[in-house]
């Protein structure tokens, strides 16, 4: 039979790993907590071999990364879920007046957009400092309405936004269009110039085009030479005709036509 002595210390032993493992439980998280209570019941009234068990984990960023919208709709404020509500909750703590840009892949033309936190506002980083993201310049900035094409659940969307940004910013806002317009100018020449040389004879060799272009301009020079000199000449003859009328006017018949001609 037992002795006192070792019952009692079997009780307090009993008694101190319970509140030992009371204390590492409440050290624990809510999801540490639920993987220790299911490790524990695999480990002693499961089978002998003890399965790992990995349990999918859904955390508010994965619902705030799924369920955000960069403008809601009145049909997204109905859903009254959970999910929707700390979306939602979320959604109103932005600034929705001037836009942050990541232009990291602008040369593509894939700029991404989002509304501007607390903190931004504070620092004044998207309205007195450059809105591009990895920009600090505060000098010769100008505000921009962007017309934001992108593609959310599925859908593709379109809203005007104001970005405010830099002269070296602005250039990497427009490059792709700018890009895009300089080949579009090179497409035209080529074709204008594939269609002059479709315009020549199939007989002409590139030779003979150029030989003829050359004698046209030299005719074309020839002519404006010519006409030059004509028009000289019968301004000549003008001047001379005047001179021999002046000549078979007497002496007062010239004062007159002195005066007359400083009355004018």
């Amino acid at each position: 039979m037992a002795s006192f002595g070792s019952l009692k210390s079997e009780i307090f032993d009993r008694e101190e790993r319970k509140q030992q493992y009371q204390a590492q439980i409440r050290g624990l998280n809510a999801h540490d907590r639920h993987k220790k209570f299911l490790k524990d019941y695999v480990a002693f009234y499961g089978k002998e071999k003890p399965m790992s068990l990995k349990l999918p984990v859904k955390t508010d960023q994965d619902t705030l990364r799924e369920g955000f919208r960069f403008i809601r709709s009145e049909e997204d404020d109905k859903d009254s879920s959970w999910e929707q509500r700390l979306v939602k909750r979320y959604y109103d703590k932005l600034f929705k007046e001037y836009c942050i840009a990541d232009m990291s892949h602008y040369k593509s033309g894939k700029i991404g957009l989002r509304w501007r936190t607390e903190k931004e506002v504070i620092a004044g980083k998207g309205q007195f400092v450059c809105g591009n993201k990895h920009c600090d310049e505060k000098d010769g900035l100008a505000s921009y309405e962007v017309n934001f094409t992108y593609v959310e659940a599925g859908e593709n969307k379109q809203a005007l936004v104001k970005l405010v940004t830099c002269e070296r910013c602005a250039e990497k806002l427009h490059y792709k269009r700018r890009k895009e317009k300089e080949q579009l100018d090179r497409r035209e020449k080529e074709e204008n110039k594939r269609k002059r040389y479709q315009s020549r004879s199939d007989h002409d060799t590139d030779e003979e085009y150029e030989e003829r272009e050359e004698r046209r301009k030299i005719s074309e020079r020839r002519d404006k030479k010519e006409h030059k000199r004509k028009r000289e000449i019968s301004l000549s003859d003008d001047d001379t005709e005047e001179k021999h009328d002046r000549k078979g006017l007497g002496k007062k018949e010239k004062e007159e036509l002195k005066r007359n001609s400083c009355e004018r």
